[in-house]
């Protein structure tokens, strides 16, 4: 009797750990499938993310509604039904025709591709934990199944920590989602051995389960998922704009969140709530103070700990109160379902609506704003010391939430949001810049002798100023991945052509409004709206003398334009004797190894260029990298003088199956 029903609880624990397991590697895995199709932009995770916490509620959904309405013996057999339905659509590839046409917010067009190409398998993996759950407590009576619940959290994480270290450095992006179509298969056979065999049973009485826990408690379950949503998805957004959308940054906070869920509800020794109230004071003066000014910036070693730590903190006490609140097991799938809810209503609001509503990105300081109140809701009772500690906490966090807004509007003309990312236009003396996220993407004098002087990362000393300005005797044409406030146009001679090529319609309109290189520029100057790599790969060969390479989202690198299939594309487009010249400047990562190591596999040389920065001029220092085989260009003095030989590294050539991030972080 003992071996069966050890079997039994093995199998429960075994499907649910393979689901989860399953649940969150796909995560990763589909977002960077389709991340060069939408630009690189670190929106396209914080959308895929909305969509997996809504799918979340509707697999709790159905769980919640299945085992109150239907007998043991239907529940087991419509979800036999629904796994064999998703085995049809194995595997979960998207096809060619999702690919963006034009620039319009791609937001819904990445919605309704989930949910086509992955929506019913993703749906059977989030029923999986609280559908077993009830079953397990149905199966065995009188046992708490929330230790499963753990379980299924630390399959999650398994496979968040395996995916950067073991499976991106080692496995193509197509492979895996191939391999994970394969383990889903076997999921669907397990899963479905175990609906079969719980296909027995009584049903809990109505009488039982339809007794609702107080509203109160309902909504401080909904109320404390959504901060820890919230607090989950504005950290990566913080971390993903102003570094890079690559799964290493997006498993860090996802992690981190997982990582909670299973300290909390795998045992209440781990959530020592006076312990983590006092730390969380703490975190939430540090991170109150580290985004105080929107100017701050560190290194990513010091950044990445900051957040992190600020997040494990913030949701330690979200989901330790969660489990303190936890109700017996009849109540099972409404405490998970609450908790789905809240987890979608904040995902939905840091991914959905706070990019409508808001002109800047203030997300993080509400998520922050909504913890503290939640921390002075829950101590309310506690006396008049801990309502005066919250009431100072949440009061910091409602300055903090001004001060963002003040400093976000401080001498700008210009604010506007969308997709793509936040963007402002400050005006200052005699000049003005425009901003993307807190990265400055171009500059211009207003008045006097310096007006059309490139400023910048594009004065005459860097890369791409020197190959503009010797690159040929004749008229040239020039083509430019990123068009920022249009600062090469100033560049343009009568007879050049300059085209530039653009994703965010809002950055078009404002170098057009805003500034005067384009409208000034001697040259004929044309914008192309659009996804660059789409629109080249559209297009016949442009015969570029030089093709310059600076799209960049905030200080974030869209790595699907550095990849061997991409540059070949590049190739196409130029002279034999063209210059390709790419943006590398970053604080994070070194980057020039990379461009060099693709230019090496095509046969071209690659010398860097490092410009200095030059206040007075308005010039930035800069970072270019130089790709040509035009010995005569790379031998004039002006550029010998300063080409840099590029120190080779090991690193494994970057593809569109291929990247990683960690080789290159500084």
């Amino acid at each position: 009797m003992t071996r069966p029903r050890s079997f039994v609880a093995i199998l429960y624990g075994s499907t649910i750990f393979l689901s989860s397991f399953l649940l969150f590697l796909i995560q990763p895995i589909f977002a960077k499938l389709i991340l060069p199709w939408f630009g690189g932009s670190a929106a396209v995770w914080t959308t895929c993310l909305v969509f997996y916490q809504v799918a979340l509620l509707a697999g709790y959904a159905y769980a919640f509604i299945v085992v109150r309405r239907l007998s043991p013996r239907w529940q087991a057999v419509l979800h036999m039904v629904l796994l064999a339905a998703a085995l049809a659509m194995l595997p979960v590839i998207p096809g060619a025709g999702w690919k963006p046409v034009g620039s319009s917010d791609p937001t819904w067009r990445i919605l309704a591709l989930l949910a086509v190409v992955l929506g019913l398998p993703y749906f059977l993996l989030s029923t999986t934990g609280p559908l077993l759950q009830a079953w397990y407590a149905r199966v065995f009576q009188g046992t708490q199944p929330y230790r499963l619940f753990a379980l299924s959290n630390a399959g999650a994480l398994i496979a968040l920590a395996a995916y950067p270290v073991l499976i991106e450095p080692r496995v193509a992006t197509h492979a895996q989602d191939v391999a994970w179509s394969i383990g889903f298969a076997g999921f669907a056979a397990l899963c479905g051995f175990t609906a079969w065999i719980s296909r027995r049973g009584e049903v809990v009485s109505a009488k039982v389960a339809m007794i609702a826990p107080p509203r109160s408690q309902r909504v401080m379950w909904i109320a404390l998922a959504a901060a820890g949503s919230m607090m989950l998805l504005a950290t990566t957004n913080q971390l993903t704009q102003n570094v890079a959308a690559v799964p290493f940054l997006w498993i860090v906070p996802l992690a981190i969140y997982l990582v909670t869920f299973i300290l909390c509800f795998e045992s209440s020794r781990w959530y020592q709530r006076g312990l983590f109230l006092r730390l969380l004071a703490v975190a939430l003066g540090g991170l109150g103070y580290a985004i105080y000014d929107i100017q701050f910036s560190d290194t990513i070693l010091v950044a990445i700990p900051i957040f992190a730590l600020g997040l494990f903190v913030c949701c330690m006490f979200c989901h330790g109160e969660l489990s303190f609140l936890a109700p017996p097991a009849e109540y099972l799938t409404t405490f998970y379902l609450m908790i789905a809810l809240g987890g979608a209503l904040g995902a939905v609001f840091v991914g959905l609506i706070a990019p409508l509503v808001f002109s800047g990105i203030y997300e993080l300081p509400i998520a922050l704003l909504a913890v503290a109140g939640l921390a002075l809701r829950l101590n309310w009772d506690g006396g008049w010391s801990q309502r005066l500690l919250w009431g100072v906490a949440t009061v910091a966090m409602v300055v903090v939430v001004g001060a963002q807004v003040r400093a976000y509007h401080f001498n700008t003309r210009v604010v506007t949001r969308n997709f793509y990312g936040a963007l402002r236009v400050i005006e200052s003396g005699n000049a003005r810049a425009l901003y993307h996220g807190t990265v400055k993407h171009g500059s211009q004098f207003l008045t006097g002798a310096m007006r059309m002087s490139p400023t910048t990362y594009y004065g005459p000393p860097s890369g791409i100023g020197l190959a503009l300005l010797y690159c040929c005797d004749r008229p040239k044409r020039v083509g430019v991945v990123g068009l920022g406030a249009g600062t090469v146009a100033a560049y343009g001679m009568p007879s050049d052509e300059f085209s530039f090529y653009e994703i965010n319609p809002e950055v078009a309109e404002i170098a057009k409004s805003e500034f005067s290189f384009l409208s000034e520029s001697t040259a004929k100057v044309r914008v192309k709206l659009g996804d660059a790599r789409l629109t080249l790969e559209g297009e016949a060969p442009q015969e570029f003398d030089v093709l310059a390479i600076d799209a960049f989202s905030g200080d974030a690198i869209p790595v699907h334009l550095l990849t061997k299939e991409v540059f070949a594309l590049y190739l196409r487009h130029l002279k034999p004797s063209g210059i390709l010249a790419v943006h590398v400047s970053n604080q994070f990562l070194d980057l020039a190894p990379v461009v060099e190591q693709l230019a090496e596999a095509y046969g071209h040389p690659a010398v860097r260029i490092q410009s200095p920065r030059d206040e007075p001029r308005g010039m930035a220092s800069a970072t270019w990298v130089l790709v040509t085989r035009n010995r005569e260009f790379l031998g004039r003095a002006e550029i010998a003088n300063v080409a840099e030989q590029i120190p080779p590294r090991a690193l494994r050539m970057w593809t569109d199956d291929y990247n990683n991030l960690l080789q290159v972080i500084r």
